[in-house]
């Protein structure tokens, strides 16, 4: 009789954490670096979404992400190095991977984070462009926290002040933080948003 009812207990309990996990929200950080600046700010992102409880997240640079991890995603996060004021290729070419036929991505959240050699280097345009074309497939778009970092978040990373030392990290810490507010901001939005639904 023990055996049965601790075996019910078991079953029980594992049952519930399969219906749990699926019903965590799924957070897919997906990015190109060249230099590394975008993976420094792009780990941030993920410790930002990390830190809300109910959130699973991925980490995955542009080319190991596969259609199913796209589809299975509540909120995607897209990061990008300004590439002579453009979205780097590698990036757009994902983006142009997305499926589009039937809106499967409408209604998900979308947000953006470059990295930019200067401040004038196009780091905004690139945001908004990254923005601009989570909106053609119907995404809802998510900016940063507040009025300093609206488009999302984003890091200069070869102009002083901002250059950082070789022994150093390769991004500033204020730039780091912009990169934890934002993903802490979708992952919450992105709970708030699946809960509702």
């Amino acid at each position: 009789m023990k055996s049965k009812m601790l075996f019910l207990i078991c079953l029980l309990l594992a049952v519930s954490r399969m219906a749990f996990s699926q019903n965590d929200v799924q957070v897919l950080i997906a990015y190109y670096s060249q230099k590394g600046h975008t993976r420094a700010l792009a780990e941030a992102v993920y410790r930002g979404a990390s830190s809300v409880p109910g959130v699973q997240v991925k980490l995955r640079t542009v080319d190991s992400v596969a259609t199913a991890d796209v589809l299975a995603a509540d909120a995607i996060i897209v990061g990008s190095p300004v590439y002579n004021a453009n979205v780097a290729p590698a990036v757009q070419h994902f983006i142009n991977r997305w499926p589009f036929q039937g809106a499967p991505l409408k209604d998900k959240l979308g947000a953006a984070f470059v990295t930019g050699g200067g401040l004038s280097a196009g780091e905004e345009l690139v945001q908004v462009n990254l923005l601009h074309s989570m909106l053609i497939f119907g995404m809802i778009v998510v900016g940063g926290p507040n009025w300093q970092q609206p488009f999302g978040a984003s890091a200069v990373t070869e102009e002083p002040p901002f250059q950082q030392k070789q022994a150093g990290p390769l991004v500033r810490q204020r730039f780091l933080q912009k990169g934890e507010a934002l993903g802490r901001r979708v992952a919450m939005l992105a709970r708030r948003w699946k809960r509702s639904k």
